[in-house]
C-alpha cells in the first residue's frame, strides 16, 4: 500500500475530478485514501494545502518549466519554448479547470479559497509572472522585440491555454479544432509574430 500522504493526494484528486472540488469534504477524502480524517490533517492544515499540492504533484508541470526557462533559457528557439510552454499550460488547465470550476458556483467558498491562496503566496497569476519574467529575459537578449508587451504577451498565451479548457470542456462533447501539440505550436508561432 502507498504511503498515506500519496493516497491522499490520489484521492482529493480523483474525487475533485469527479464530483469538484467545492462538494468534496476532507471526510470524504480521508475514507477514499483509506485514512482518518486527522491523518489527513496530519499532512495537510487546509482543503486548500492540499488542493496546492494536487495541482505541484499530480498535473503536468507548468511552473517548473517556466521557472527553468527564466533561468536559464537553454538552446532551443523562443519558439520552441513557447511551444512547451503551451503544450504544458493546455494539459495543466485542462486538467484543473473540471477541479477548481465548482468553486465558482459559491462566492464564500471562492472568497475563502482566494484568502487561502493569498495566504499560502500562490495563486492562478504566477504562471502569467513567470512567462512574462523569461519573456523579458528573451526580450534583454534581443531575441524579442524591444518594444514589446511581455505581461501582455504571457497574459495572452496562458490565457489562450486556459480558454481552451474552458470552450472543451469534455463534458460539451465537442473536440477541439486541433490536438494539444498542433495548438500548442499554433499558438506559440501566432504569439511569436507580433514579438518578434
Amino acid at each position: 500500500m502507498k504511503p498515506a500522504r500519496e493516497r491522499i493526494l490520489d484521492a482529493a484528486h480523483e474525487l475533485w475530478l469527479t464530483v469538484g472540488l467545492a462538494r468534496t469534504t476532507t471526510k470524504e477524502i480521508a475514507k477514499a485514501a483509506q485514512c482518518s480524517e486527522a491523518a489527513l490533517y496530519k499532512y495537510y492544515g487546509s482543503k486548500e494545502q492540499l488542493f496546492v499540492d494536487v495541482l505541484r504533484e499530480r498535473l503536468p508541470r507548468l511552473a517548473p518549466l517556466l521557472h527553468g526557462l527564466t533561468a536559464a533559457p537553454g538552446d532551443r528557439t523562443v519558439q520552441e519554448n513557447l511551444t512547451e510552454v503551451a503544450r504544458r499550460a493546455t494539459l495543466f488547465y485542462a486538467e484543473s479547470f473540471p477541479i477548481a470550476a465548482s468553486l465558482y458556483a459559491e462566492t464564500r467558498l471562492k472568497a475563502r479559497h482566494d484568502a487561502a491562496m493569498r495566504d499560502l503566496g500562490t495563486g492562478p497569476h504566477l504562471p502569467v509572472e513567470a512567462l512574462d519574467a523569461y519573456l523579458r529575459t528573451e526580450r534583454d537578449a534581443g531575441r524579442v522585440r524591444a518594444d514589446a508587451d511581455t505581461f501582455a504577451a504571457a497574459s495572452l498565451l496562458l490565457g489562450a491555454c486556459a480558454h481552451r479548457a474552458f470552450a472543451y470542456d469534455a463534458k460539451v462533447g465537442k473536440e477541439p479544432p486541433q490536438d494539444v501539440d498542433a495548438f500548442a505550436a499554433s499558438l506559440a508561432r501566432t504569439l511569436l509574430a507580433g514579438l518578434s
